[in-house]
């Protein structure tokens, strides 16, 4: 079955709602989170999302009704998500971009304003962007574009921007292979997003997070590569697509993985999540996962249920 480019969306949507909600519950004392994560004790539930899944429910939204990232209307998406819900762990640049915004700010002004005029190079836009690789993956210089468009209204900054095409690169790789049945190779799946991602900081961090080996313990790639702890695309993407290409076939050792590196573990278990559930699709998320994840709704948080269709 050849699913829609929606459904591709929807998929890699879920994914990243999953891995997001997960993460997020592991900021807790050190010494709690280091035993749940020796243990693989789950969180208690219900796992509550972050402003990674309400800024990608947008992205998803624009999508549905557009079927191309039109910048006008996502940036409109987000404030009004942020407006319904600021209690989603937004940073506080993205208060001041989506206030702004929701002033009546232009999005491209907003978008540059508190950065001296060059725009934020922060993980934002990398952390929503797997829903559009997804979505265009049939086409990776259009993925390359779109992924662009979706970061361009928060995230000025060519490394910004940086971020969320490698991401959507690697979910676009992801799905075309798995649509295919090919066997998933992280060799690939980083010789993909190299030869896509600008020139940068992002770029270099992701050659060196293609250089070691899978086997490497999670401490070892953190000191080397980063775990989102400056909350910026270069210390966020790489780490993320590092432990998401050691588990292409494992959506919970992908997030076991992810999530024992620590730092901003709710954004680098969202894009862990939607790249691996591309490759294992929807039945290969844990039931306890999807059960214990707080429903995916739009708009935030009034309105109803958003059906998420993967078929």
């Amino acid at each position: 079955m050849n699913p829609t480019p929606i459904a591709r969306a929807a998929l890699a949507l879920r994914g990243l709602s999953v891995g997001d909600a997960f993460g997020d519950q592991f900021f807790l004392a050190a010494a709690t989170v280091e035993e749940r994560i020796a243990t693989r004790t789950l969180p208690a539930a219900p796992w509550r999302w972050t402003d990674d899944t309400a800024m990608s429910l947008a992205i998803f939204d624009v999508l549905t009704t557009h079927q191309y990232i039109a910048q006008d209307a996502l940036a409109a998406a987000f404030a009004d998500g942020y407006q319904r819900d600021m209690a989603r762990g937004y940073g506080g640049a993205a208060h001041r971009v989506l206030q702004d915004i929701h002033a009546g700010v232009g999005w491209a002004d907003a978008a540059r304003r508190g950065y001296g005029g060059e725009g934020s190079m922060g993980n934002g836009a990398a952390m929503r962007a797997a829903p559009v690789g997804a979505f265009f993956s049939n086409d990776y210089a259009e993925v390359r574009r779109q992924a662009i468009w979706s970061a361009e209204p928060t995230h000025a900054h060519p490394e910004g921007q940086a971020g969320a095409v490698a991401v959507a690169i690697a979910a676009a790789f992801v799905a075309q292979a798995a649509l295919g049945q090919e066997r998933l190779s992280s060799d690939e799946l980083f010789g993909r997003v190299i030869a896509f991602t600008p020139a940068g900081a992002t770029l270099q961090a992701i050659k060196k997070a293609s250089t070691l080996p899978s086997t490497y313990d999670v401490r070892t790639a953190v000191a080397a590569l980063g775990n989102g702890t400056t909350f910026l695309a270069s210390d966020t993407v790489p780490f993320a697509l590092w432990c998401a290409a050691a588990h292409l076939d494992d959506f919970e050792a992908a997030l076991w993985k992810t999530v024992s590196g620590l730092g901003d573990r709710d954004t680098t278990c969202a894009i862990v999540g939607a790249i691996v559930a591309l490759a294992v699709g929807e039945p290969g998320i844990p039931s306890s996962f999807l059960a214990n994840t707080e429903p995916l709704v739009w708009p935030i948080p009034k309105g109803e249920q958003l059906e998420i269709d993967n078929g």
